[in-house]
């Protein structure tokens, strides 16, 4: 067993603790730190459940399944945080989820890499595609931030939320082209990932058992939905007894918890010589964010009524063009170094720690 898969063993206990926390009235502080834990290993068996599924119903259902689940974890807190009214924190949790993943994932995993292994090289093809997809991201919530922000009278609630689900309904089509694209039309380009995935996962020929992996995959979404309602519950009063914003909350260790998984299968992958399958890992996750999650909570809100629209605060926003910007000029030469990785590294601290000292404001925290 793997010292990754023993760590995530060990954070099982946490699912019993965490619920006996939030009965036995343990405090908020003690039922958000528990719960959080316990999401950890349950979003890696759903990761798992998901691989191993994928391997026996073969590369297109099973591309499609992995896109629908691959960030299933970040999506159900966001649900149960937007139906409790915190939509800055749901906000938050979508700009630090893009953020973490081009920065601290991507950056990880070429700092690891790269000191494991010189110069490593993935597909340029496909690092440009993401890149145009990821650029499309910040001009979604760039739009709405901006009307806002150049109207002379305002805008309603009502007019930027229509115009929320709007874009959102382009971001979802744009998001089932790009499946359409990467497992049909296209596929070829993303092959190297695709084969490389399945030989970790395939192992002397052995056939999964669907059926055990889709109730693995069952059981442990309904108990992270469980963790997730006990750690949004417990989040505004264990944050402030934390001395933390909302704001830094969201940004900074909600998508942690959540993409904990993800970030260290593509480290992982990486520090073998696999970069194509660690960035398809890191970008993917940003860009199902940013194309699937957002615009499902944007339409999610609507339904809740609890409006959530795609206009953010200004400082997320510099945050995502300035982390999309680093990390498309870094992977557009199809080759990685250890250095680069530290840059991207920084740059996620600098953010970080902008993030942390970024003053309370209205709505925020």
């Amino acid at each position: 067993m793997s010292v990754k898969k023993k760590i995530f063993s060990v954070l099982l206990a946490f699912v019993p603790v965490s619920i006996a926390a939030h009965f036995l009235g343990w405090g908020e502080l003690t039922v958000f730190v528990t719960a959080g834990l316990a999401i950890l290993p349950l979003a890696a068996w759903m990761g798992t459940a998901t691989e191993e599924i994928a391997v026996v119903v073969g590369p297109s259902l099973g591309g499609l399944l992995n896109a629908t689940f691959g960030n299933a974890t970040e999506l159900i807190i966001a649900l149960f945080a937007l139906r409790a009214g915190l939509v800055d924190v749901v906000k938050a949790s979508i700009t630090g989820s893009i953020i973490g993943n081009l920065l601290l994932v991507m950056g990880l995993a070429m700092l690891l890499g790269g000191l494991s292994h010189k110069e490593q090289n993935f597909q340029p093809d496909v690092a440009r595609l993401n890149a145009a997809s990821m650029n499309l991201a910040v001009i979604a919530i760039l739009v709405p931030t901006a009307m806002h922000f150049t109207s002379n009278n305002g805008i309603s609630q009502i007019t930027l939320q229509n115009l929320s689900l709007a874009v959102a309904a382009v971001l979802i089509l744009v998001y089932a082209l790009t499946l359409l694209f990467s497992m049909k039309t296209h596929s070829y380009l993303y092959d190297v990932g695709v084969v490389e995935g399945s030989e970790q996962l395939v192992n002397n020929g052995h056939q999964p058992n669907v059926w055990k992996w889709m109730g693995v995959l069952l059981l442990c979404t309904v108990l992270v939905s469980f963790e997730s309602e006990f750690l949004v519950g417990s989040l505004e009063v264990a944050t402030s007894e934390l001395g933390l914003t909302a704001l830094f909350t969201g940004v900074v260790i909600v998508p942690i918890i959540g993409n904990a998984a993800e970030h260290a299968t593509a480290v992982t992958v990486a520090m073998k010589n696999k970069m194509d399958l660690s960035l398809s890992v890191a970008v993917g996750s940003s860009m199902q964010i940013a194309l699937f999650v957002a615009p499902v909570l944007v339409i999610a809100g609507w339904l809740f009524g609890k409006p959530m629209d795609l206009d953010f605060n200004p400082f997320e926003l510099v945050a995502v063009a300035v982390s999309v910007l680093i990390a498309n000029s870094i992977s557009s030469d199809g080759k990685s170094n250890w250095l680069e990785g530290t840059l991207l590294l920084a740059s996620y601290v600098i953010l970080g720690l902008a993030f942390y000292f970024h003053p309370v404001i209205e709505g925020i925290g």
